[in-house]
């Protein structure tokens, strides 16, 4: 299964990296199609900004804010949303960000994502695992996020 493009242009500083969308996500065409996923509620708390509901303005407000969003698995095998699920995965080649855009921090959503990532790659970027933003995760703490972006913001 196949997931999303990146989104991400020239100017992107941030990469925010998911590990594979989930059913909804998959259902709805776009990252975090979740409404209880708290992705987009957060980053509309950290910038203080609404975020529209639409695809064009959730990509509109991450290409604002610098903000580029991939999953690390690219297409993988997956039954539901579980990353537990995750099987057979082809990792993302993230050269076709890290060439056009000059990132400075990258943040994997999740421990999922950061194990994919830290097993495929070691760049000198900095990279923070971040609570994931799943609505599975009880135990989610906003503040992890706020401190990774509130200074850059």
């Amino acid at each position: 299964m196949k997931g999303f493009e990146p989104v991400y242009d020239k100017n992107s500083e941030i990469l925010i990296l998911g590990s594979f969308p989930s059913v909804i996500s998959r259902e709805v065409g776009f990252y975090y199609g979740n409404r209880r996923n708290r992705f987009w509620s957060l980053l509309g708390k950290i910038f203080r900004e609404e975020i529209g509901e639409d695809v064009d303005s959730k990509k509109a407000f991450l290409l604002k804010h610098g903000i580029a969003l991939w999953d690390i698995a690219e297409s993988c095998d997956v039954k539901g949303s579980s990353d537990s699920e995750i099987k057979n995965v082809s990792v993302a080649d993230l050269d076709i960000i890290l060439n056009v855009a000059d990132i400075g921090l990258i943040i994997c959503n999740g421990k999922k994502s950061y194990e994919i990532f830290s097993k495929n790659y070691d760049l000198p970027i900095k990279s923070v695992c971040l609570p994931s933003t799943s609505p599975a995760n009880v135990s989610f703490d906003e503040s992890k996020w706020f401190d990774a972006l509130g200074a850059l913001i």
